[in-house]
């Protein structure tokens, strides 16, 4: 199915993002096979659209979403089945059933880092975020946030400012700055290196109820996360939650028990997190992603031959579901891929994973 199909099942009413993603699993025919399994205010909804377009309300909804998305290159509805939708997402429970993007789509083929904090963080807090974001830019890791006050935004600034990849998912429509001081982070991150989702229509303004849900696709997205300063009642703690139910590695930094803003961050050592104290404390539990060699093109040589897919291997074994969360590519085509170069004598199977022959 295409992005049109997409915006109107997940504008279909009483259709949740959990709802949706069951009824996606089984992948229903469009539009017959859809009409057959949705609801009964859906399928009656979807059907009035289908045979009187211009009765539909549904209908006004679409033109207007589709002239946001063409009015500018950097606007794209992203969909299970789309070249840029992360793979990783599968792996949630209930994923967003579209995710609206504006910016660089590029900014999701890094391996991603989820890093949140206190929106009152200490100085101690703010250069500890700054620090950790930059070295992730430096590995070649991409940091994933909410572009909340505090930890996020410094964590993405200092992302972008080292020349790095940086991505915000918001609680609210990608065309709306929230918070409003954030203006500039917000116009950054439709730049080169930058990315804002939601799964917000645009023009959806800001709702408490939104940054919950907000947080799952935050930590969804992501490999793990890293929680810089939380308190005990923080929204952090949240994503430390979800990330812990969605199979994800949770890490956090130590601080001063006389520390209110730390007393989160303590907790979750308690409870298990994996201490940190520098980068190499975090990629040596994401070990398989450590390595990231970037191949360089050879004049004259067959462009197939350098798959980008070869960047993320390495001399060590890589699984195919990692290669699938790193590359964002659907497991067929990555097995595809990993054939082509292993019949062009670059890559191998062992028993571990995926490995990149020398000389490739």
């Amino acid at each position: 199915m295409q992005a049109r199909e997409w915006l109107l099942l997940s504008s279909l009413p009483g259709m949740g993002a959990g709802r949706l993603a069951e009824l996606a699993e089984h992948q229903p025919v469009w539009p017959e096979g859809w009409l057959a399994v949705l609801p009964g205010r859906a399928a009656s909804a979807m059907r009035l659209w289908l045979e009187h377009p211009k009765r539909s309300p549904l209908d006004e909804m679409l033109a207007r979403h589709e002239a946001w998305l063409d009015a500018e290159p950097t606007r794209q509805l992203l969909y299970a089945g789309h070249s840029a939708w992360p793979a990783l997402l599968a792996q949630i429970p209930d994923p967003p059933p579209v995710l609206w993007a504006d910016g660089d789509t590029g900014a999701l083929a890094p391996p991603r880092l989820a890093l949140v904090g206190s929106r009152r963080p200490t100085r101690e807090g703010l250069t500890n975020a700054a620090h950790f974001a930059s070295a992730l830019a430096d590995r070649g890791w991409c940091v994933v946030s909410g572009m909340a006050l505090g930890i996020d935004a410094a964590a993405q600034q200092a992302a972008l400012e080292r020349g790095g990849s940086s991505i915000a998912v918001l609680g609210c429509g990608v065309d709306v700055v929230y918070p409003p001081r954030h203006h500039r982070l917000h116009a950054r991150l439709r730049e080169p290196g930058g990315l804002l989702l939601s799964e917000h229509p645009p023009g959806t303004v800001a709702r408490p109820g939104f940054f919950p849900r907000r947080n799952r696709i935050v930590t969804g997205l992501s490999l793990g996360v890293l929680v810089v300063e939380a308190a005990e009642q923080s929204g952090s703690l949240v994503s430390a939650r979800l990330a812990g139910e969605q199979g994800r590695e949770v890490f956090a930094l130590p601080a001063s028990i006389h520390n209110p803003q730390a007393s989160g961050c303590l907790r979750l050592l308690r409870e298990g997190a994996v201490l940190v104290r520098d980068i190499d404390d975090i990629l040596a539990e994401l070990v398989q992603w450590c390595t990231l060699p970037v191949v360089e093109a050879t004049p004259g040589l067959d462009e197939g031959l350098h798959d980008p897919l070869l960047r993320w291997l390495s001399g060590s074994p890589t699984p195919v579901d990692a290669l699938v969360g790193l590359s964002g590519l659907g497991i067929a085509e990555c097995q595809r891929r990993l054939l082509e170069l292993e019949l062009a004598g670059q890559v191998a199977h062992t028993a571990g994973g995926w490995v990149r022959l020398s000389g490739s």
